[in-house]
């Protein structure tokens, strides 16, 4: 068994609940309900056994986490705690008033999420009318508090053609850095793969056009770019190596290493209802199955790249081979990745109509 160290980040997914309906949602497709979700008490216990595990930092997230009422408490609370706070929203609820508290408490940083620059495809990717324009006032709100900015853009064949106007307005929100990430394919983005997977064309254009922007301009907007798994000649290290860096922490309490890792047959992920956040991260079966690299099939273990990338993406293995143990099929070497190619052939074909993630209460 490697040698494992603290966490350094954990995601606390507060809710499943949202007003967006976005279809390429990181959610899992059975979305929690309300009624299973951690009280406020539970959080402010896993924040205390989070920095004491020795996390440095927390991403508040959901679903959307300004639905929770407590957000501002447990805000204070993970600042009392010495941990960094980031808020993932999608800036559809709340506006000045509450980013002032949040400063108030203790945040120290905001993602917001956009769906595109133009206000009527951003509001029917999102899929609630008026969404694009309560972001753009909630991305104000943010500056007004002092707080530094991130734009997350989830860009696809639906959106990508704007990613230049896309950096634009990062520029003219006042953001410091700008996310254009490309769909990964797993819970509702996997079910929407056929309408949502670029062209090659659409993304060498998309990378010519960040490539000039961030020579054009460095030290003004940094640019993360993010290319869709499925176009990449070896996987990417997922979360940096399955429970090496990285713990997620369900609504409900179940802790898992990654958004989609419960989707795996034949692990069990435990609960911080159940045991300590220190138990689950250095004991479980589920934290320990794919760490390191002794679970390794061939090509991976005699790879040389096997500490870099880790294998890849367990959930993208198991979404294309039904087998979470396979090399991720995205690299060149692996024996199914004809899977991978094949699935590029759906992204010449006509898009279908989206399926939006929907939430029932």
């Amino acid at each position: 068994m490697p040698a494992v160290d603290p966490p350094l980040a954990l995601l606390a997914e507060l809710t499943h609940r949202c007003p967006l309906a976005c279809p390429y949602c990181s959610n899992p497709v059975e979305l929690e309900r309300a009624s299973a979700e951690l009280s406020g008490g539970e959080w402010q216990r896993v924040l205390s056994e989070a920095a004491a595990l020795g996390v440095l930092q927390v991403h508040f997230s959901g679903g959307e986490p300004m639905v929770r009422r407590e957000l501002g408490t447990l805000i204070a609370e993970a600042a009392a705690h010495g941990l960094y706070s980031n808020l993932i929203t999608s800036g559809a609820l709340g506006g000045e008033r509450e980013i002032a508290a949040f400063a108030e408490a203790g945040l120290r940083h905001v993602q917001l999420s956009l769906q595109d620059h133009e206000a009527s495809n951003a509001d029917r990717i999102a899929g609630l009318a008026g969404a694009f324009e309560r972001k753009v006032k909630f991305a104000a709100a943010v500056r007004a508090a002092g707080l530094p900015l991130t734009l997350n853009m989830v860009v696809h064949r639906q959106n990508l053609d704007g990613v230049a106007e896309m950096i634009d307005m990062a520029q003219s929100l006042g953001a410091r850095r700008v996310e254009i990430a490309h769909v990964q394919y797993y819970a509702w983005a996997l079910e929407n793969r056929a309408a949502l997977l670029p062209t090659r064309a659409q993304l060498d254009e998309a990378t010519r056009v960040v490539e000039a922007a961030r020579e054009r301009l460095k030290g003004v907007l940094a640019i993360d770019y993010v290319v869709p798994d499925y176009y990449g000649v070896r996987p990417k290290s997922c979360m940096n190596g399955w429970g090496r860096q990285f713990l997620n922490v369900m609504p409900s309490g179940t802790v898992v290493p990654c958004h989609a890792a419960q989707t795996i047959p034949g692990l069990t992920f435990p609960s911080v209802r159940e045991t300590s956040l220190a138990n689950i991260w250095y004991r479980s079966d589920a934290f320990n199955r794919f760490r390191g690299t002794d679970w390794m099939p061939e090509p991976c273990r005699d790879c040389d790249r096997r500490e870099i990338d880790w294998g890849g993406c367990r959930c993208q293995a198991l979404a294309l081979t039904g087998d979470a143990s396979r090399t991720d099929p995205v690299c060149a070497l692996s024996p199914d990745h004809a899977l991978v190619e094949a699935a590029l052939s759906e992204a010449n074909a006509s898009s279908p109509p989206l399926i939006y993630r929907a939430y029932r209460a």
